[in-house]
């Protein structure tokens, strides 16, 4: 069975996000670095949209759900063919993949999230808005007149666009006189546009000091949407995913390439395996926030094991 696993980014976390995954009274390092981050209170906090938006917040919050759920599943599900993480998704979908252990992970989360407050700090306030049913060369007439840069690439018609707030305010007027469907997304910055630039310098810096080994997994990077095995070119990858589009889309592809029969989404929300089922109809995917427990996770996981070898 060649499983995926997809790692979501910010705006995905809510207050009732899987409530299993504190109910194990099994010792977990990566729930108590998650603890020790943000406080003893993180989980009742969740319900602060103020607090749960910022990016010294989400950023670990993220990394270390994806990975703790990682823990809880691994040893009874078969190894992953292929990872990839959107946004900052990314940095646990690096270390599930191979190339750094776990305490890297939530060191170098918190890293991205001081590196891009910091880059963003130079530049008027900035946010995210998604675009849907626009082609993107129909789309780049707008983004040339209010300054704004696609983000993140989604599909034909869908993109994340990323600029100034009061440049995105007035697109979106714009956009939604015209008919297209636009939502603003819970990020306070302009990621992966080139506001962010400052970042990946920081970034670059950062990941130098810390150790990247060739993963044993095939490692789908945001920067190139293609598999990335050399440490050299993973730290690049690394660290000018922010300030750059994201080719989502082509991400997408890359996974389906390598032959995977069944994909798991590990964090909160359904964004990423809702997108993969309408592009991958016939390759199943489901999040684990879905499920009542990892026994569920596990169990659902399996049946597509036993009903692709059936095929």
């Amino acid at each position: 069975m060649s499983l995926g696993l997809l790692i979501p980014g910010q705006g995905t976390q809510h207050p009732a996000m899987l409530p299993w995954l504190l109910q194990d009274t099994a010792p977990d390092p990566t729930l108590d670095r998650l603890t020790a981050t943000l406080g003893a209170d993180w989980r009742t906090r969740l319900a602060d949209p103020a607090w749960t938006t910022r990016n010294g917040v989400a950023q670990p919050l993220i990394t270390g759900l994806a990975l703790a759920l990682w823990a809880r599943l691994r040893a009874q599900l078969p190894a992953p063919i292929a990872v990839a993480g959107y946004s900052v998704g990314e940095v646990a979908a690096f270390s599930i993949a191979g190339v750094f252990d776990a305490d890297t992970a939530m060191d170098l989360a918190q890293a991205r999230a001081q590196a891009m407050n910091d880059a963003a700090a130079h530049h008027p306030a900035g946010g995210l808005l998604a675009v849907r049913d626009l082609a993107c060369d129909t789309l780049a007439p707008v983004l040339q007149r209010h300054g704004l840069a696609v983000a993140i690439r989604l599909g034909p018609q869908r993109c994340i666009v990323g600029g100034a707030a009061t440049a995105l305010d007035a697109a979106e007027r714009a956009l939604v006189a015209g008919g297209v469907s636009c939502t603003r997304l819970g990020v306070q910055i302009a990621s992966h546009t080139p506001m962010l630039a400052e970042a990946v310098h920081a970034l670059a810096a950062v990941v130098e000091t810390r150790p990247f080994t060739a993963p044993p997994t095939a490692l789908v990077c945001n920067a190139t949407g293609e598999v990335v095995r050399r440490p050299a070119a993973l730290r690049d990858a690394f660290a000018r995913q922010v300030a750059q589009t994201v080719p989502w889309d082509r991400c997408m592809e890359a996974l389906a390439e390598r032959g995977v029969q069944c994909v798991l989404e590990l964090g909160p929300g359904t964004t990423l395996s809702k997108m993969w089922r309408e592009r991958f109809p016939a390759i199943a995917a489901r999040s684990a926030d879905e499920f009542t427990g990892p026994a569920a996770v596990i169990a659902w996981v399996r049946q597509q094991i036993a009903r692709a070898a059936a095929q």
